[in-house]
């Protein structure tokens, strides 16, 4: 049995996530978003998604890196 590093449950099918170095251990996909998504640098949503970097910030869609001063960004691109 391994304990979730965010709820804290104990799972006998724990996902396991190494990111560069460190392995996480987590009972559930909701539980390794909380634990490792980056937040939007403007709203705080999780960004689950590509969404975009600029600079050492990342957003979550264009609406809220433009809203924050980033230029040149659109979330449909033609």
């Amino acid at each position: 049995m391994s304990q979730c590093e965010v709820c804290g449950n104990e799972y006998h099918r724990p996902l396991l996530i190494k990111v560069d170095d460190t392995e996480h251990v987590f009972d559930s996909f909701e539980c390794a978003i909380e634990g490792l998504a980056p937040r939007c640098g403007h709203c705080g949503c999780r960004i689950i998604g590509h969404g975009i970097e600029a600079g050492s910030q990342r957003y979550c869609c264009a609406h809220c890196a433009r809203s924050s001063g980033v230029t040149g960004v659109a979330d449909n691109a033609h």
